[in-house]
């Protein structure tokens, strides 16, 4: 282990000599060449700047440095300033992160400026790190956006530079996911992973232990086959106190110039040695890193290059510490070099605290409006290209690049989280319906390709015009709310993403009362009319009138309600229409209304699952399953904590947008005597609730389904009082969990949490509620001896077990103050009609089941996979009975008698720009998860291609920027203290045999494949 303590007396008369000589010198030339010098104390100088895609300012208006008066900041004059920056000098570095501000620029670059551009590159002395479209968060993404997001960045900088980034560079988000580690760190070919927030009470730890930097081994199912080399910084990612060089900084420069006043040279020389010595006591080996820059900076890079420059000459005169121009990649390859061995981590770096009473676990929930949108642009941008893909890509027309590229920025980390001004929030959402609405077109336009087409040759016209309904959540849908009455069929088209036949219930608005709904094969389905809740109509019309600047002109009488059965990555129609006198139409649904005053209980259900509610409070007393003879005791209640006003205190704390700190919690009872409905029917079950004014609720039960869905109504939330709100639901049982419950690490693996409890060190519990918060992407479950308990969500939202037998998520948050970390801006959401502005209401839902132990895992995964790949709703009208006849009423991309094993999703399945398509397979499991289904599992690729002749299958790193096995070759492999050289070797998917051409899986792994197709336009391309 190395250990510094020089002294900190330079050679003083050398020293004046050496600058006395340099004075004689009209010119002074700086020396800047040093490279590493072993047995001396290398300081690695980083210069970087921190350029959030969109926080205070928009992400335009941060590049082109407009809207000042909120930050100084101009990516543009970065970039600008960089290049004849590192032209002067060959010894200076510099590294860039984020490709959706480096993208712009570098459209705008002469060709001769991206040839000098391209120059530095090859040389080293820029080096993309990171290399995503912007630094994603690590709680609240989906782990297919955080890999989307980082394969357009990475295939960029491979087409335009022919480089692979080396280093993960996650400086700035707020606590760290596995995720993160193991497959957007080692699966994407990062030698190591940098990052500045880990919880203080950790830091403090590490700092003591040496343990800063650290192997980490994010998966328990790939183990040390996916581990990768990690270190936190001793403090943030800026440089030690002192030795920030921007324009206006107050740190002391260099004064080297002896004819001049305050030269400074051996002042800063020491000052350099003792930072140097202090971080050197805290860091194993005689590597330490700085990170030279912060937010922002090197807007006029030749400000901090002198000092360095300067900084180096002298340092390295001094002699007692080795200073010089260093990359994270160099520096890893030093680190790596003294063949040390390194603690281990495991699990992750959730939650963040940077301080008592400031847990970073509000921004968990932060925007759900915003959280739901992204997350549903997700799901439709996978459909999307896989449509894309099977109806022909054009670069001209319509194509999915827009919302692709509006998804990679919105997974920033102060976008999705929540965490920016209200106008950039706006800007994210803007970019996510100018995208979603050029994939919609493009969608419509595959579906009617492949719907028009009635023989297995190209289409060459599209004469159907499908209309789609993305404000269906709100029971808006014009395309379905059609009058049948006069002898029209509304043909809906059911598109199914995954890669296993799907049967679900569809809800649409509709306006006629005697309808019938009939399959592909002229069958009649069975179907449902519900009443449309009076609540869901005022949220209708009100959020119609502020996103679309117009009031609905009809108003829907009914849900209908009916079943469908979608093939593999495909999809199957349907007709509606008003029912003849002889047919059957669609059941209208029983309704029962109970007054809170009556004392009695009311059971609800079909088939297997069964639910009791009382109807004096609405509570859920029972749920019983006959099949899995599951019976558990169950009440749900909701509650709000009071936002923190922490003005007034020592240490002042908010409660804020970042910063979830609590002043109380208060049970929302049930306000009057609103009364409870239930609806009943053939197709589903539902128990209405009015919660209280601003709270309403339906708990739904679907035919041939075993779990229940829950869907809520939030909002406004009323600050009248003065006082913010962050509004809970919480499910408790009578289960024993021992403190015990498990979260999802980014909609993939499930970690163990424990209350009050961290694996790394003795936790100091100041915040008993927020410090037990984690982000919930995919879902949350505890378990006891018999049973677990698990609860899915529909976008990422902050939740926790505080009490033994419940869960708890936070649904919406409203508060008045600022939390005092940079956006200077209350999280107080408005929506604005004409004159009146109102809190936002939210609408969402959650699901819930309960098994027998051991067996919950099957659920959580495959209905996991189909909350995040809804159905896709395609609608057209026709005057008479044809469409079957002339229609091709249903598909599937792959072979007829083939579907993927229940435990594989297909993650992507795109056309690339030269015509070659990418493939994506995951494995669902953890290894353990299943008894049946966390097994080695295969995929045959000549049946998800059929009709195609597969050329060559080349399998990739997960961002597809390299081959795998160039990957694996160049892969530094890092010793962890305490274990041997005898572990356990990972069983991972062999080698695609070009003969059998199948896919092998295990737990947890995600292959990823470039396949070259022979006539890849084939059987469902038009040319139209």
């Amino acid at each position: 282990m190395y250990k510094m303590s020089i002294l900190l007396f330079p050679h003083v008369g050398l020293f004046l000599a050496i600058l006395i000589s340099c004075v004689e010198s009209k010119y002074m030339v700086y020396n800047t060449s040093q490279t590493i010098v072993p047995g001396k104390l290398n300081v690695h100088l980083v210069p970087h700047t921190h350029d959030d895609v969109g926080w205070l300012k928009t992400v335009d208006q941060y590049y082109v440095g407009s809207n000042n008066s909120i930050q100084g900041a101009c990516v543009q004059n970065v970039l600008d300033s960089i290049v004849p920056a590192l032209l002067a000098d060959k010894n200076r570095k510099f590294i860039y992160v984020e490709q959706a501000f480096f993208q712009r620029w570098w459209r705008d670059q002469s060709d001769e400026v991206q040839k000098v551009v391209k120059q530095l590159v090859s040389s080293g002395q820029l080096e993309f790190i990171n290399g995503g479209m912007c630094m994603h968060d690590e709680a609240v993404p989906h782990y297919i956006d955080m890999i989307d997001q980082t394969t357009l960045g990475h295939l960029f900088i491979k087409e335009e530079f022919g480089v692979t980034p080396r280093i993960g560079w996650q400086i700035d988000p707020f606590g760290h996911s596995a995720v993160q580690a193991y497959l957007l760190g080692a699966e994407v070919g990062f030698d190591s992973l940098f990052f500045g927030r880990i919880d203080y009470q950790d830091r403090a730890k590490r700092k003591t232990e040496k343990s800063l930097e650290f192997v980490w081994r994010g998966s328990r199912s790939l183990g040390s086959s996916a581990q990768i080399f990690a270190g936190a910084f001793p403090e943030h990612y800026e440089p030690p106190s002192g030795f920030y060089f921007e324009v206006n900084d107050d740190s002391p420069i260099v004064q080297d110039d002896i004819n001049l006043c305050d030269y400074n040279v051996q002042d800063r020389v020491n000052d350099f040695v003792a930072a140097a010595i202090l971080q050197a006591n805290i860091t194993r080996t005689n590597h330490v890193m700085w990170t030279m820059g912060t937010d922002f900076k090197y807007q006029y890079a030749h400000t901090w290059f002198r000092q360095m420059d300067k900084l180096i000459h002298y340092v390295n005169i001094d002699g007692r510490v080795n200073a010089l121009y260093s990359t994270p990649s160099i520096y890893t390859d030093a680190k790596y070099a003294t063949y040390g061995s390194w603690p281990l981590k495991t699990d992750d770096f959730f939650p963040y605290a940077d301080r008592a009473n400031a847990y970073w676990t509000g921004y968990f929930t932060s925007r759900p409006a915003l959280k739901r949108y992204v997350r549903m642009m997700s799901g439709y941008h996978l459909a999307a290209r896989q449509l894309e893909f099977f109806g022909g890509r054009s670069n001209a027309g319509p194509n999915t690049d827009s919302i692709a590229d509006a998804l990679a920025i919105a997974q920033h980390h102060d976008a999705v989280t929540g965490t920016e001004k209200q106008h950039v929030a706006d800007d994210y959402a803007k970019r996510l319906s100018i995208g979603y609405m050029e994939a919609e077109e493009l969608v419509a336009a595959s579906l009617a390709c492949l719907a028009d087409s009635t023989s297995n040759n190209r289409c060459r016209s599209r004469t159907t015009k499908f209309q789609q309904c993305p404000l269906l959540n709100i029971s808006y849908c014009p395309a379905s709310e059609v009058n049948l009455s006069q002898g029209k069929n509304l043909i809906v088209v059911v598109y199914n993403s995954l890669g296993w036949k799907r049967e679900d219930v569809v809800h649409i608005p509709v306006i006629n009362e005697n309808i019938i709904v009939h399959d592909s094969e002229g069958r009649e389905i069975e179907s449902q009319l519900l009443p449309v809740a009076n609540a869901y109509l005022g949220l209708r019309d009100y959020y119609v009138q502020a996103y679309l600047g117009r009031t609905p002109n009809k108003t829907p009488n009914y849900r209908l309600a009916f079943k469908v059965s979608v093939p593999p990555l495909g999809f199957n129609t349907y007709t509606i229409s008003s029912a003849k006198m002889t047919d059957v139409s669609s059941t209208k649904s029983y309704v029962q209304t109970f007054r809170r005053s009556e004392n009695s209980t009311v059971e609800v259900g079909q088939e297997n699952l069964k639910l009791t509610v009382s109807t004096d409070e609405g509570k859920l007393t029972n749920y019983i399953n006959n099949r899995s003879l599951v019976e558990e005791i169950i009440e749900q209640s909701f509650s709000f904590y009071a936002g923190y006003d922490g003005r007034n205190d020592t240490n002042p704390q908010n409660a804020g947008a970042y910063i979830f700190r609590p002043n109380g919690t208060y049970l929302i009872k049930p306000e009057g005597q609103v009364p409870l409905t239930v609806v009943r029917g053939p197709v589903v079950n539902e128990v209405h609730q009015q919660i209280n004014r601003w709270i309403y609720q339906i708990t739904r039960l679907h035919k041939g389904k075993e779990h229940v869905e829950v869907e809520f109504i939030v909002g406004p939330i009323p600050v009248d009082d003065g006082i913010g709100k962050e509004v809970a639901t919480q499910i408790t049982t009578k289960m024993e969990t021992n403190k015990t419950f498990y979260t999802d690490s980014s909609g993939r693996d499930f970690i163990k949490r424990v209350r009050d409890y961290r694996t790394d060190w003795n936790l100091e519990v100041n915040q008993p509620v927020a410090g037990n918060y984690y982000p919930i992407n995919l879902g949350i479950y505890i378990q006891d001896n018999r049973k677990e308990f698990s609860v899915l969500v529909d976008r990422s939202v902050g939740g926790s077990s505080l009490v033994d037998g419940q869960i708890e998520l936070m649904l919406h948050r409203r508060l008045l103050l600022d939390d005092s970390r940079g956006v200077a801006e209350a999280l107080n959401e408005t929506v604005c009609v004409l004159d009146e502005c109102r809190g936002l209401t939210i609408q969402g839902k959650y699901y819930f089941r309960i098994d027998p132990l051991g067996e919950g895992a099957k659920w959580r995964r495959s209905f996991g996979q189909e909350i995040y790949s809804p159905l896709l709703l395609a609608f057209a009208e026709e005057d008479d009975d044809s469409w079957m006849d002339s229609h091709t009423p249903t598909f599937s991309g792959i072979s007829s008698s083939y579907s993927l094993p229940e435990n594989v999703a297909v993650l992507t399945l795109q056309e690339l720009a030269d015509g070659k398509v990418l493939l994506r397979l995951a494995h669902l499991y953890e290894i353990g998860e299943d008894k049946d289904l966390s097994v080695m599992t295969s995929v045959e690729l000549t049946k998800l291609f059929p009709g195609k002749k597969i050329d060559k299958v080349t399998e990739m790193s997960l961002s597809a920027n390299q081959e795998r096995r160039e990957m694996e070759k160049k892969r530094l492999v890092w010793q962890v203290e305490g274990m041997s050289g005898e572990e356990s070797k990972v069983v991972r998917g062999g080698p695609v045999d070009p003969t059998k051409l199948v896919v092998e899986l295990a737990p947890m792994e995600i292959r990823t494949f470039v396949i070259d197709l022979d006539g890849i336009s084939g059987q469902y391309v038009s040319d139209a």
